[in-house]
């Protein structure tokens, strides 16, 4: 598949990375917080579901919603739900003296 290597010049990227989109993703929390302590997983979880939104996003202002937040803490701290669907919305950041001009917005 062409284009797959990073490449110097990728203006694809670059350009990418400044629109405003929206996606949906399925997040398996279940292999990210396997392993961690009952008392750190819904934690854990809030973290990892902000890692991928930072991974998949490419911006550092991740911004959880309240109710993926109730919806990840909902049966408690010890019992996460295996996998969640969220939205990946990457907008632009209204706050001018912000060093980031975009954010992303998970719910």
């Amino acid at each position: 598949m062409p284009g797959k290597g990073g490449k110097k010049g990728d203006k694809k990227s670059k350009n990418a990375l400044n629109e405003v989109v929206t996606r949906e993703y399925t997040i398996n929390i279940h292999k990210r917080i396997h392993g961690i302590s009952f008392k750190h997983r819904a934690p854990r979880a809030i973290r990892e579901v902000k890692k991928f939104a930072k991974q998949q996003m490419g911006t550092d202002d991740v911004r959880i919603d309240t109710r993926l937040n109730k919806a990840i803490w909902q049966r408690g701290i010890r019992n996460v739900p295996f996998r969640m669907r969220v939205r990946l919305s990457r907008k632009r950041n209204e706050d001018e003296d912000s060093v980031h001009k975009l954010f992303t917005l998970v719910t």
